[in-house]
C-alpha cells in the first residue's frame, strides 16, 4: 500500500476481474499479473539504499507484526519472492539485536491451507501469557474473503522463530453479520483487560465510514464482535493497518499495549486506502464500555496529523519491553515507474525505526530514529556559528553526501520580514506546492539541499519557511523534489507539514535528514514534523552527490550547529 498513485500497490482485496493483463481490486490498486513472477536478471544497484532496510531484490511493501521477543527483534513484512511487484505475497522474516544490523531467514508465513490459500496479507504480533508469541494475519480465502488468522511458532527453544504453524481451526474471525468480506484486514496487537478479556481491532469500512470493528476474546482463539466500533470516521474510507496503543503523558518511556491508567493518552492510526496516506488522533479510551474518544487538539477526518507527511504507508508500532520504548516501523515505495522496478529488480524500502514519544504539549507525537542508528555514523564534518545570508548558501563537502546523517540547529535573529499568513492556506502541501523552495520569501526558505549536483540542476530541497499569523507566528515545513533528477517521467510531489513550535519564544528550528542515496527521510523541530521523499537522481548519484545549506528568504539566517556524519552499510541487510 502505497502514498504514490501511479505505483502497483497492495491489493486490497479479491472481488476482481482480469482486463488486458491486469486485475482491478476493489478499493484498491493495479496489480500487474504478467510482472508478478518475472524474476529479476540482474540487480541495478545505481538507487539501492545502504542503511535502510531492504531485500536485495524483487518487492516489498508492509511491515507486518514487529516484535521484541527474548532479546530479538523480529521483523516481518510483505514480499514478492519472485518480482519486483506485488504478487505472491508472504511474510518475509529477518530479525536482529538491533534493528540495524538485520539476519535474513526463510519467510515465516506463506499460502498453504484454505483459509490463506489466496494470499497471507498484514497482521500483528502479541505476546501472550507464558511469554507466547501467536501472529494474526488476513488471509485470502477460496471465496476470496478476507478472514483473519493465528500462527504460533513451532519451536519455542529456537531463539529466531524461524518455523511458524497454523492451526488447522483457523480463521478464528470472519467476516459475518454484514461485514463487507472484501474491506476487513489487519488485525491490530491485542491488549489485555482486567475482565480477563483479550481485545483487537480490524480495519474496515461502511459505505464512506471508516472504522475499526472490535473483537474480544477470553482464550485468543475464539472471539466475539463487539456491538459497536472502537472508533470510526465519516468520509475517511477504508481504513486499512489500523494501529491503537497508550503513550505515557510524562518521561520519555514507552508504554506497553495493554498498560491502562493515569498519566496516558491513547493514539489511534489508519491507513487510507481512499487517499493512500495515513493520519492519527489523540485521545482517550473508555475502557468499561471500549470506546476511543478524541481529545479534539487535531482534525479526525484524515486531513489532521500524520506520523510522516511525506512517501509513508502502512505503518506499524510496537512496545520495545527490552528498551521500555514504542518503535515505528512504516514502508516507502518508489516513485518511478512499474517498468523502472522490474527494471532494476526491486522495489520498496522501510523507514529507519522511530521512537515514538508524546510532546510535552500533548498535542501531538515526536518522533526520532533509534538510538542504534548513530553506530554507524563514520567520518564526521562540523559547522559552527555562520551566518548564512539572504540568498546564500554553503557547500557541506568532505564525506560522502549520497549516504549521511545530517543535524543541524538554525537560530533566527529577527522574525520581522516573515510573510503574511493567508488563513485560507489550510493545506501545508498545497502551501508547499505554491511556495517552493525557489519561491523567495520573508523568513525563508532556509534548509538542506540533499542529493544535489554541483552545479545544483539537481537537488531535493528540505526547508522551513516562516509566516505571520494574527496572534503568533506559523512554521511550515516542506520537502520539495521538483529538482531531483533531469529524468523524464518521474513522480516528483511536493509535500508539506505545520511546525507546532513557538517559533517567536524560541527563536530556534532543528532540521535532520537522512540521506540514503534515493530516500531523503526528515525531521523537523526535534520530530514534531517528518517527512520522506524517494527521488532518483542522474547527476547527483554516489560520490557526485552535494549537499548545501541554502537560504532564499530576506532574512539572514544563522547555523549555530550542523554535523553531517557518513554513514556506514549494516553488517547485514534485507533478505
Amino acid at each position: 500500500m502505497a502514498i504514490l498513485s501511479r505505483i502497483s500497490l497492495l491489493a486490497a482485496v479479491a472481488l476482481c476481474c482480469l482486463r488486458n493483463g491486469v486485475v482491478d481490486v476493489e478499493g484498491s490498486h493495479d496489480v500487474y499479473q504478467e510482472l508478478m513472477s518475472v524474476p529479476a536478471e540482474v540487480v541495478d544497484n545505481k538507487y539501492r539504499t545502504q542503511f535502510h532496510f531492504q531485500p536485495p531484490r524483487n518487492w516489498i511493501n508492509d511491515p507486518n507484526g514487529p516484535m521484541y521477543y527474548n532479546g530479538i527483534y523480529h521483523l516481518f513484512y510483505q514480499y514478492n519472492p519472485y518480482g519486483a511487484v506485488w504478487g505472491n505475497i508472504v511474510w518475509a522474516h529477518s530479525v536482529s539485536t538491533d534493528m540495524i544490523n538485520w539476519k535474513a531467514l526463510e519467510p515465516a508465513i506463506y499460502p498453504s491451507k484454505p483459509f490463506d490459500v489466496n494470499g497471507c496479507w498484514s497482521g500483528s504480533a502479541t505476546i501472550l501469557p507464558g511469554n507466547k508469541p501467536a501472529i494474526l494475519y488476513t488471509g485470502i480465502d477460496p471465496q476470496n474473503r478476507q478472514v483473519q488468522n493465528i500462527a504460533f511458532p513451532k519451536n519455542l527453544s529456537d531463539p529466531y522463530l524461524r518455523e511458524w504453524v497454523k492451526p488447522d481451526y483457523n480463521p478464528i474471525i470472519a467476516p459475518v453479520n454484514g461485514i463487507n468480506a472484501s474491506a476487513f484486514r489487519d488485525p491490530t496487537t491485542a491488549w489485555h483487560g482486567p475482565d480477563g478479556h483479550w481485545r483487537l481491532v480490524i480495519g474496515s469500512k461502511r459505505k464512506h465510514r471508516g472504522m475499526a470493528i472490535m473483537y474480544r476474546s477470553r482464550d485468543f482463539i475464539h472471539w466475539i464482535r463487539a456491538k459497536h466500533p472502537l472508533h470510526s470516521a465519516n468520509g475517511t474510507g477504508m481504513w486499512e493497518c489500523p494501529d491503537f496503543y497508550p503513550v505515557a503523558t510524562q518521561g520519555k518511556l514507552g508504554v506497553d499495549t495493554s498498560e491502562y491508567g493515569a498519566g496516558l493518552k491513547y493514539v489511534l492510526k489508519a491507513s487510507l486506502d481512499l487517499t493512500r496516506y495515513e493520519y492519527y488522533t489523540l485521545g482517550y479510551y473508555l475502557r468499561d464500555v471500549d470506546k476511543y474518544v478524541p481529545d479534539g487538539t487535531s482534525a479526525d477526518d484524515g486531513s489532521g496529523l500524520r506520523y510522516d507527511y511525506g512517501n509513508f504507508y502502512a505503518s506499524k508500532t510496537f512496545y520495545d519491553a527490552g528498551k521500555k520504548r514504542r518503535v515505528l516501523l512504516g514502508w516507502s515505495n518508489e516513485s518511478d515507474s512499474r517498468q523502472d522496478d522490474v527494471s532494476k529488480g526491486w522495489a520498496g524500502i522501510q523507514i529507519i525505526p522511530r521512537v515514538v514519544l508524546l510532546d510535552s504539549n500533548e498535542r501531538q507525537l515526536i518522533q526520532w530514529p533509534i538510538k542504534e542508528l548513530e553506530t554507524l555514523r563514520g567520518k564526521l564534518v562540523s559547522v559552527q556559528k555562520k551566518k548564512i545570508k539572504s540568498g546564500g548558501s554553503l557547500e557541506i563537502s568532505g564525506i560522502m553526501a549520497s549516504q549521511a546523517d545530517v543535524e543541524v540547529a538554525f537560530e533566527l535573529s529577527s522574525l520581522e520580514k516573515a510573510e503574511l499568513f493567508d488563513a485560507s492556506w489550510t493545506d501545508p502541501q498545497k502551501l508547499c506546492e505554491l511556495k517552493g523552495a525557489d519561491v523567495k520569501g520573508g523568513v525563508g526558505p532556509f534548509g538542506l539541499l540533499a542529493l544535489a549536483s554541483a552545479n545544483r540542476q539537481e537537488q531535493t530541497a528540505v526547508f522551513f519557511r516562516i509566516f505571520k499569523g494574527l496572534n503568533s507566528f506559523v512554521a511550515l515545513m516542506c520537502h520539495d523534489p521538483s529538482k531531483s533528477s533531469l529524468r523524464p517521467g518521474l513522480y516528483k510531489p511536493i509535500y508539506g507539514g505545520w511546525v507546532d513550535v513557538d517559533i517567536q519564544k524560541n527563536g530556534k528550528l532543528s532540521l535532520r535528514s537522512l540521506i540514503d542515496h534515493s530516500v531523503v527521510e526528515s525531521f523537523g523541530a526535534e520530530g514534531r514534523t517528518c517527512i520522506t521523499s524517494r527521488v532518483y537522481p542522474s547527476l547527483a548519484v554516489g560520490n557526485a552527490a552535494h549537499l548545501f545549506v541554502f537560504n532564499n528568504g530576506e532574512e539572514d539566517v544563522k547555523v549555530s550547529e550542523l554535523k553531517a556524519w557518513e554513514m556506514r552499510k549494516p553488517l547485514m541487510n534485507g533478505i
